[in-house]
């Protein structure tokens, strides 16, 4: 059975690059995987992928046939996901491969926040699916920055209820100190805590321990994985993660 992988994160974040890279490490090592772009309005992608939803709809036909706007047509876009949920699956199921790696809109909103995501991940299969949640290391450069982004990726996970790996894309933007510092972040919630203060002058209103114990229930607050699309970097640990949250460690590629 194919394990289907969501790329999720904020505009900006990487998904569309960083599901290209992932796909050539994996093809590097021998590991067998497509890609699905869920993206009505991309433009340019990096990669062709295998299936895209712009076969079925695309945000420009959107806004000539409705009179749409840029914005509600994204908005109608995303709701038109779910009426094609249906072909898409079966398109896909036509691959035989191990992985589908599915790149969600630019806009997380579109795609976390829309009804018609629960169907498309309902209709794709929800007991072989999960996110990789991707930190823009520009939003997480700040203590209060760092804390947004986990409540993101905390809603994203109570949203779809399916495992969830929190990276940190584009680490080789960062210099050594900044990735340090935000990784020490995410290990250490008393390090956060401790920054927040400085960055706010007073004691943070959200940075108790009940609210990082709630966080760490979910799953949320957990040490990031840092990767790099540029060289690759990261990949393995992701690709680990990936094991150990379908398979408890055990290969996929050994089926």
């Amino acid at each position: 059975m194919s394990k289907i992988i969501y790329f999720i994160g904020t505009a900006g974040s990487g998904k569309s690059i960083a599901v290209h890279a992932f796909q050539v490490w994996m093809n590097t090592q021998g590991y067998d995987a497509i890609t699905v772009n869920l993206d009505p309005g991309a433009e340019n992608l990096v990669y062709n992928p295998n299936v895209d939803i712009q076969d079925w709809i695309t945000l420009k036909e959107a806004m000539k046939d409705t009179d749409l706007g840029p914005n509600a047509a994204q908005i109608y876009c995303a709701d038109m996901l779910a009426l094609n949920a249906t072909e898409v699956s079966e398109t896909i199921k036509g691959f035989d491969t191990n992985y589908i790696l599915v790149d969600t809109p630019g806009q997380m909103e579109l795609f976390t926040f829309r009804e018609s995501s629960r169907v498309i991940v309902e209709e794709f299969g929800r007991d072989d699916a999960m996110i990789v949640f991707l930190v823009d290391p520009i939003l997480a450069g700040t203590p209060s920055g760092y804390v947004s982004s986990i409540m993101l990726s905390a809603t994203t996970q109570f949203r779809f209820s399916i495992p969830l790996a929190t990276i940190l894309s584009k680490a080789d933007l960062l210099s050594e100190e900044k990735l340090e510092r935000i990784l020490e972040w995410s290990k250490s919630p008393d390090a956060l805590n401790t920054s927040l203060e400085e960055e706010t002058g007073s004691p943070a209103i959200l940075a108790s321990s009940e609210f990082f114990k709630a966080l760490e229930s979910v799953g949320a607050f957990r040490p990031l994985l840092p990767i790099s699309s540029l060289n690759l970097q990261g990949f393995e640990d992701l690709y680990n993660e990936i094991q150990t949250a379908f398979e408890a460690g055990e290969d996929l590629a050994t089926d």
